[in-house]
């Protein structure tokens, strides 16, 4: 064989790798994007019964008006950190989770409120939306573990800096966050 046709295969067998290489970070960096997304849907479903579950409870808690404000705030303040990333997203959501957990805990005091069935209702939808969102949370832990290491691995890390590929933040929360609320008003 000449040196030209050995160079000339050589060339093409480090572009297909190339090519293979990239397409490979592509489709992980995609994966992720897509968990992230799942995760934004499952909160916006959260955010929505926020509202409905403290006008539904309002009437009943005539005395317990700070515990539904610091509700409201911290879903405003959830809301408002979807925008930067998860790491604020995961601080903002935590802290409305420990909001819904005071609620829960001062609507124990109410029987009214515990045979109202909207609120049965709106809690049960609650506590299956925390759900998802927790298994949405590992799905892109997972996939952004897998992006990771993927840019940071041999040979992918000789392209990845190079052709824009970054590590991404875990969505992370603290032990008592990653548990569902418990509601019990039965």
């Amino acid at each position: 064989m000449s040196p030209v046709i050995i160079v000339v295969v050589a060339v093409a067998l480090l572009a297909v790798v190339g090519i293979a290489i990239y397409n490979g970070l592509v489709q992980k960096r995609l994966r992720v994007d897509e968990a992230w997304a799942q995760i934004e849907v499952q909160l916006k479903r959260r955010w929505d019964l926020i509202p409905n579950l403290v006008n539904s409870v309002k009437g009943y808690m005539e005395h317990e008006q700070d515990t539904l404000t610091r509700v409201t705030d911290a879903r405003a303040n959830a809301v408002a950190a979807g925008a930067q990333g998860p790491a604020a997203q995961a601080q903002a959501e935590n802290a409305l989770t420990g909001t819904l957990r005071s609620l829960f805990a001062v609507m124990e005091n109410y029987p009214n409120l515990k045979a109202n069935e909207n609120v049965l209702a709106l809690q049960e939808e609650l506590t299956t939306t925390e759900n998802q969102i927790a298994f949405s949370r590992q799905h892109f832990n997972a996939t952004v573990r897998d992006y990771n290491q993927g840019i940071a691995t041999f040979p992918s890390v000789l392209l990845a800096g190079a052709l824009g590929f970054r590590p991404r933040q875990f969505f992370d929360a603290p032990e008592e966050a990653q548990q569902v609320p418990e509601v019990r008003l039965r």
